[in-house]
């Protein structure tokens, strides 16, 4: 299969993505990051995503690998593929760039990112959020977008298995 040019240029590995940050600093552009498994799109995640687009110039999201999913989730997990993933997420005009990572947690690409601004979802707490202080430290924020109640893809998986 094959990305369509738009969206293939949105994603990129480690290397490329510092290059990518190297220009948008460049042209004075501020970022926000945040991350995920993004295993099944649903209205949680367009709300985290359309909420951290409007926080900075640029939306960068780090993805969890396959195999990174499988530690964190299990052996079934994920139910789609790192490809269809990354594809998925580049795809929405809100996103601007898509890195995979197969670390436990991002925070090495965070470090390498030192996003302005560094996005999770409600059910995180400041203490809790990977590359916090780091981000912190470099003179950005971090932002926490409430939690959208009911949302999640274990309970759409749960859902589809009580059909």
């Amino acid at each position: 299969m094959k990305y369509p040019e738009a969206t293939k240029n949105k994603i990129l590995n480690a290397e490329e993505m510092q290059r990518q940050v190297e220009r948008w600093r460049l042209l004075g552009k501020g970022i926000a990051f945040t991350n995920g498994c993004f295993d099944i799109l649903h209205e949680g995640h367009l709300e985290i995503l359309s909420q951290a687009a409007v926080l900075a110039d640029v939306l960068v999201v780090g993805v969890n690998t396959d195999a990174s999913v499988k530690r964190l989730k299990g052996e079934n997990r994920p139910v789609n593929n790192e490809w269809f993933r990354t594809r998925m997420l580049a795809e929405l005009t809100m996103v601007d760039a898509v890195v995979l990572f197969d670390e436990p947690t991002p925070l090495e690409l965070i470090k390498m990112i030192l996003p302005d601004v560094l996005v999770k979802g409600g059910d995180y707490t400041i203490e809790r959020i990977v590359g916090a202080g780091e981000v912190m430290k470099n003179g950005g924020d971090v932002k926490i977008i409430p939690f959208l109640n009911g949302y999640s893809t274990t309970s759409l998986i749960k859902k589809i298995q009580e059909l």
